[in-house]
């Protein structure tokens, strides 16, 4: 199977789990200046600068390392529901692991989770308010 004609565009978030979400909802809200884009429930958080975004979930497993958080994940963004599709069916057919099939989200967001060769997982992840938006480098 060929890779899907166009590339992925752009990274959409990193997401950490972390042992103190109120204290890391605080640093990166009131010390950084980011704000609450998504909260779905109170052991996790969406975060924005506007174009860029960190998830922040309760790590509720204490025989994780808990000194300074641990990347859950980081996503990439596809351009339609389509294409998320098909770069699932690309990445499985190269042996890929994959961790979930495509499922959609409650905000109108399509994502599956996959692992690259290191074990960190990947997220590639169409979202309507994002989505379509490409950046087109200068030729100057």
């Amino acid at each position: 199977m060929n890779r899907p004609e166009r590339t992925l565009n752009g990274m959409r978030h990193i997401a950490f789990k972390v042992p103190n979400l109120e204290a890391c909802e605080r640093f990166y809200v009131e010390l950084l200046g980011m704000a609450v884009l998504f909260r779905p429930h109170d052991d996790l958080v969406y975060l924005t600068l506007g174009n860029d975004n960190l998830s922040l979930s309760r790590q509720t497993d204490m025989t994780e390392r808990a000194d300074g958080g641990l990347l859950d994940h980081f996503g990439f963004v596809v351009d339609s529901r389509e294409e998320l599709d098909q770069w699932y069916r690309y990445l499985k057919s190269k042996d890929v692991r994959m961790l979930q099939q495509p499922h959609d989200h409650r905000d109108g967001a399509r994502s599956f989770y996959c692992q690259d060769p290191a074990g960190n997982v990947v997220q590639p992840l169409y979202h309507p308010a994002l989505s379509g938006q490409r950046f087109t480098p200068s030729t100057e």
